[in-house]
């Protein structure tokens, strides 16, 4: 790929900016008595990544209507924030490759199955707020990961085609949408091992490893 050309670069959000697996975790057990389910750590690993109303639709085995999905997901995500809002921090060298890439040119974007008020609440507490040219969170999509709607309309809220992005994941899913969405993936192993990952171009221990060089060699690849 041209040097010249613009590239883009979206992230996800839970286990690649942020570690709060355990904080997701211990919020859906908190919630699960409080409307009849239960989230089992299978259950939790095999949906973490998707949008509530998938995981929902999981735990209980049949799709739930909209205004039940949005009463459990309100409650479960207002325990989440009270869990996270002391102990959040930023993934090593998250904030850092995000400010770097916008520094060298990238037009950087933010991919999320996540609500937006999670987004915004995660981006202050970290110090990255307005560091994304476009934020996609799970109200902006009508179907979750591994559908490539989201990343899809991330990379057309920073104005370019699939072929010049990369995405930065950490679930299995999300390495799945990627991937239909035809843009380079780069997976980090927070949530699953490497072996997990295998349909990632690269996969990393930590972004720290990961600057403005790697990620225009890394959507080259994937383009040529």
């Amino acid at each position: 790929m041209h040097l010249n050309k613009q590239l883009g670069v979206i992230f996800d959000m839970d286990g690649v900016l942020i570690d709060s697996s355990s904080f997701h975790r211990e919020s859906w057990r908190l919630a699960g008595p409080e409307f009849g389910f239960e989230m089992t750590d299978a259950a939790f690993l095999k949906t973490f990544g998707m949008p509530n109303r998938a995981v929902l639709a999981h735990v209980y085995g049949r799709e739930l209507p909209p205004e039940q999905v949005e009463a459990i997901s309100d409650r479960k995500e207002a325990l989440y924030r009270e869990l996270a809002q002391h102990d959040l921090q930023a993934l090593p060298g998250a904030v850092a490759l995000v400010r770097a890439l916008g520094a060298a040119g990238f037009r950087v974007a933010l991919g999320s199955s996540t609500p937006l008020v999670n987004i915004l609440f995660v981006l202050r507490i970290i110090g990255l707020e307005g560091a994304f040219e476009a934020i996609v969170s799970s109200g902006d999509v009508t179907i979750g990961k591994p559908d490539p709607e989201v990343f899809l309309k991330a990379a057309a809220g920073i104005g370019l085609p699939p072929a010049q992005c990369a995405v930065v994941e950490d679930a299995v899913v999300g390495v799945q949408a990627a991937k239909a969405a035809g843009m380079a993936c780069l997976a980090v192993t927070t949530t699953h091992p490497a072996a997990s990952l295998q349909a990632a171009d690269r996969i990393v221990a930590s972004l720290e490893t990961v600057g403005p060089a790697e990620m225009r060699e890394l959507v080259g690849q994937a383009a040529g």
